[in-house]
């Protein structure tokens, strides 16, 4: 681990005393005593993830981490994560002069550019990363064997009746924070979310699970906090279901 890498703008909330003492002097409640917003918690999770980016963390320290920030109701709970990366510039103390990295190499300087939020070996095309945003994949997109979804604080559709499909059986990997996934899936298709790991969160599986007998079958695994997961048939599946009955 490179001590001098810098993380970019990382300056911890809270004011001079918040690191030091954790009292403002005169004030009944210190820096670190104040409550923090979900703006807040988003930013250090950016910035754990470029930690792990930066070979300062493993995936399993980042989950430990995120899961300490998600749940961070003061700023000194949320500070605790981060006090203890290197580049960060706690407050109270003088930031790292601009020549400390005027001579890093293209390599080191390649290190310390945002890195991606999901493993190396995780190509573009088959993940799914959103921020407070809504995300719909429907007609025929291209499916790929694995899809990896990692999303905050929104809301992701991915409809499989008209997708292109690789592969009879898909794997899901779900890695949510405060967000729901909706699974939309053809008539003979089905879907097993019994490997879903849920922290104050929801499953509704309105598809078999299995075997799988038909042209998809999604396997669904992760984690999912304080958000939800839905399996179901289309609304054209769901009709033609009612009318034969």
């Amino acid at each position: 681990m490179c001590r001098g890498a810098a993380l970019g703008n990382l300056g911890i909330m809270g004011g001079p005393e918040s690191v030091s003492n954790g009292i403002g002097s005169g004030d009944a409640v210190g820096d670190r005593e104040l409550r923090v917003s979900d703006a807040e918690r988003e930013h250090v999770g950016q910035l754990l993830q470029r930690a792990v980016g930066l070979g300062m963390l493993s995936l399993g320290e980042f989950t430990e981490r995120m899961d300490t920030a998600l749940a961070a109701k003061t700023r000194g709970e949320l500070n605790a994560v981060l006090i203890d990366l290197p580049g960060v510039r706690l407050i109270g103390q003088p930031a790292a002069p601009a020549s400390t990295f005027a001579n890093a190499s293209p390599a080191f300087a390649k290190r310390v550019s945002p890195p991606p939020s999901v493993p190396s070996q995780v190509t573009p095309g088959n993940v799914i990363r959103s921020r407070l945003s809504g995300v719909n994949r429907r007609g025929p997109w291209q499916v790929a064997p694995a899809l990896h979804l990692n999303n905050w604080l929104s809301g992701v559709t991915l409809d499989f009746t008209e997708a292109i499909m690789s592969t009879q059986v898909v794997e899901v990997h779900v890695d949510d924070y405060l967000s729901s996934l909706t699974l939309i899936v053809p008539a003979e298709a089905t879907v097993d979310l019994n490997a879903v790991d849920l922290v104050g969160s929801s499953v509704n599986n309105k598809v078999r699970t299995g075997p799988p007998l038909g042209p998809l079958h999604l396997v669904v695994h992760g984690r999912v906090r304080f958000g939800s997961i839905t399996a179901k048939h289309s609304l054209r599946a769901q009709w033609r279901k009612l009318m034969g009955s």
